[in-house]
């Protein structure tokens, strides 16, 4: 079991969340004053029903009777009104604690920087956003107030106890004791088990995502039985930690439940010989009982409320985990200052960008460590050029572009940009300047007008349309009956990729981007698509400082300049002409290549 697992309860991830609770200090003070009010009058029921046992039962008369209905009514009606401002404040808490969770989460998501996804699963953070903040939410409204609760009826019990009779009241004391032995003996061992718990479905939520995003691939592939058989080890790993977590709460609530019993059966049996004695009324017998039986139910509810908080402990460390996670990539102070962030932009003070790029003696390898992904790379690319970067799968293409969208620091050496270090400028200003088409295109719910328009939300319909024209986009909204405003689908499922690569052209030329990044992009599309949108974008990128990376070789012969990148570092750069004539690496890729393509046609 890791370290994780063996650690104990902390206050420390829960302080980090409480910032959001407390956004509702007023309901929450609602909660814990009709917390209290309603356990004083749950201690007032038994002292009336002592009452009326001795003075109407036992004295055989109703005399006076009409007055203490009166006032147990009263205290009904009082507790009525306690009531319903409890749940209406617990269930304010539940919803705006857990909205707000929600969304602290999802905010943050958008801050961390491109390695988080790398190594963290869709279903690892659907899991902490929807189920774990749930789960605080409902404890924080619910569950912490009945402890509030237990807490206040308690002390309350105990003090009543010892004013009606202390010798019956010392056969209560002795569990207090013994349920604060069994609660800290059990609460390590519940807290480990629901981390693994806990781990285990985010697998299986993972196992969900993964399962019905790549729904087409397994079918083509026929991997169901294989996916159902990973499926089932998941889940019955899950189901394994769910049984253990299980025992052990059968074991501990049990425990308490067999206190209260003991205790109420000595108070029985004590308290009939005091009172055949004559030593006791029959009254305070009465509410000595109905303490105990009060007090065997609280235990019990009080154990599985102690224990659910005790188990929580995952979930809020997971959540507090993704709240606080902080980005890899971060803009300086004296940036943030001067040019905003991605929530508060100060476009004022942002200038044009004229999307000159230069790597100045740029380095860069993981985090995680390993080996160089780039080693020492220098090149100029001026404003408007095109570069297009060839190579094997893993050269180091992808992160050449990633370095200069800023999704990484380099780890040696500078990006520039229009003669500026990257980091002297916000991100924002950045990515606004650039326009990514990825090699497997994205599309947002929404409609087709909705998607192309993300690229620039100011952008008018006819620009829109002007867009989609430039990337023959418009021969998709014209075969389809609401044109643009047809529903693309999730993730754009309602579309071929084709259609999906196009849209996505269009969303990032109409933000007029001053660095045009294509990763790929013509290699989901048919030749007769290719050619459109070579075609299109030609003119568009005569003044946009292109990289394009290029599994089709022939695609880039008109590129101001072809870097082929071989293990991290540029091996060769030239126009097409002049690497094909220099008989190198580059030569050999188109080559075999071209011949690739002669066989295929044969």
């Amino acid at each position: 079991m890791s370290r994780q697992k063996k650690a104990s309860f902390s206050l420390a991830p829960w302080k980090q969340l409480l910032p959001i609770v407390m956004r509702y200090k007023w309901p929450l003070a609602v909660i814990i004053v009709t917390n209290v009010l309603l356990a004083i009058i749950d201690l007032l029921y038994p002292l009336l029903q002592s009452r009326a046992v001795d003075r109407f039962i036992v004295a055989g008369t109703l005399e006076g009777f009409g007055g203490y209905l009166g006032q147990y009514v009263a205290l009904m009606a009082v507790e009525i009104v306690l009531l319903v401002a409890y749940f209406k404040s617990c269930m304010t808490v539940e919803m705006c604690a857990g909205r707000d969770l929600k969304e602290a989460c999802f905010v943050n998501l958008q801050k961390l920087s491109l390695d988080y996804y790398n190594v963290t699963s869709a279903g690892h953070s659907l899991s902490r956003v929807m189920s774990d903040t749930a789960k605080i939410a409902e404890a924080t409204a619910w569950t912490f107030p009945n402890i509030l609760w237990a807490l206040a009826y308690i002390p309350g019990v105990y003090t009543v106890l010892l004013m009606l009779d202390a010798r019956l009241a010392l056969t209560m004391i002795v569990l207090a004791p013994l349920v604060a032995g069994f609660t800290v003996y059990f609460q390590r061992r519940l807290i480990a088990l629901n981390r693994e718990v806990r781990a285990q479905h985010s697998r299986i939520t993972s196992g969900y995502n993964e399962g019905i995003m790549g729904a087409k691939t397994s079918k083509t592939l026929a991997l169901e039985d294989r996916l159902c058989r990973e499926f089932e080890e998941v889940t019955a790993k899950s189901a394994r930690a769910g049984i253990a977590h299980g025992r052990m709460r059968a074991i501990y609530v049990p425990l308490i439940v067999l206190c209260g019993t003991l205790a109420a059966s000595a108070t029985l049996g004590l308290g009939g010989n005091l009172v055949l004695g004559g030593r006791l009324s029959l009254g305070v017998l009465s509410a000595f009982m109905t303490y105990a039986l009060s007090l065997f139910q609280l235990f019990r509810q009080t154990a599985t409320f102690i224990s659910g908080m005790v188990s929580l402990q995952a979930n809020v460390e997971r959540v507090a985990d993704l709240m606080t996670r902080q980005p890899t990539v971060v803009d300086r102070p004296e940036v943030l200052e001067k040019y905003g962030d991605c929530f508060a932009p100060k476009r004022e003070n942002w200038e044009d960008m004229r999307g000159e790029v230069e790597f100045d003696d740029v380095s860069f390898h993981y985090t995680e460590g390993g080996e160089e992904v780039l080693s020492h790379v220098s090149v100029h690319v001026p404003a408007g050029g095109t570069v297009a970067l060839v190579g094997e799968t893993g050269a180091g293409k992808s992160t050449m572009v990633n370095l200069v969208c800023r999704f990484f620091e380099p780890t040696g050496g500078r990006v520039l940009i229009d003669g500026r270090d990257v980091q002297e400028r916000s991100q924002l200003w950045l990515h606004s300047h650039i326009g990514y088409v990825l090699q497997e295109p994205h599309l947002f719910s929404g409609t087709i007008r909705e998607n192309i328009r993300y690229g620039r939300p100011e952008a008018t319909d006819a620009e829109v349309e002007e867009a989609a024209r430039a990337v023959n986009a418009d021969r998709i909204a014209a075969k389809l009956p609401g044109g643009y405003d047809t529903d693309v689908g999730e993730c754009g499922d309602k579309l071929s990729t084709g259609e999906k690569q196009l849209i996505s052209f269009a969303r990032a030329i109409i933000a007029r981007p001053a660095i045009f990044v294509l990763d790929e992009a013509t290699s989901s599309v048919d030749t007769e698509t290719e050619q459109l949108i070579q075609q299109a974008t030609k003119t568009l990128m005569e003044h946009t400082t292109s990289f394009v990376i290029a599994h089709r070789l022939s695609t880039i012969r008109q590129a101001d300049m072809i870097l082929v990148i071989e293990h991290g570092e540029i091996v060769e750069r030239g126009t097409h002409e002049e690497l094909l004539a220099r008989g190198g690496a580059y030569h050999e890729l188109y080559t075999t290549q071209l011949s690739k393509q002669e066989k295929n046609i044969s």
